[in-house]
């Protein structure tokens, strides 16, 4: 990956929609070798996909909430039954993997407090091997960024 294709892809970024003869203008190449770069990115999965951003509170999902998850143990088993389980929940927008007391963090988006009581009992606290679950609230957004700081 040189410059060229990282001044692409931070056009791509700003918008996903561009042409290639948009971002041919951009980074000063002509359409073509652009497109072929596109697809040689979209290829080796550096480009994964094209989404609209889209604003959750318009969409009726206001509650934000990250939850510090515990397992009683870290046997494969029960680790992958876990990853497993919360790749399938669409309430799940991002999973980590993390050092500390949790040995996981989510971000879990829902319409209410409600909603989010009905998401743990629901499907939370059945997973097996939980041990213990910690939720800290967002009270608003200050910075919500998907463009990588290429």
């Amino acid at each position: 990956m040189d410059k060229t294709d990282i001044k692409i892809l931070q056009c791509l970024q700003k918008d996903g929609r561009a042409s290639a003869q948009q971002l041919s203008e951009q980074v000063g190449l002509s359409a073509a070798p652009v497109w072929r770069r596109v697809k040689a990115m979209e290829a080796s999965g550096a480009i994964q996909g094209y989404y609209a951003k889209v604003s959750r509170q318009k969409v009726g999902l206001p509650g934000c909430m990250f939850t510090q998850i515990s397992l009683e143990r870290h046997s494969a088993a029960v680790v992958e039954n876990f990853e497993r389980s919360v790749r399938d929940a669409p309430e799940i927008l991002e999973c980590y993997a993390v050092t500390g007391d949790a040995d996981f963090l989510l971000k879990i988006l829902v319409q209410s407090p409600e909603a989010y009581d009905s998401f743990l009992h629901r499907f939370l606290f059945n997973l097996p091997g939980l041990r213990q679950t910690r939720t800290i609230v967002a009270l608003r957004e200050i910075k919500h960024e998907v463009r990588l700081p290429l």
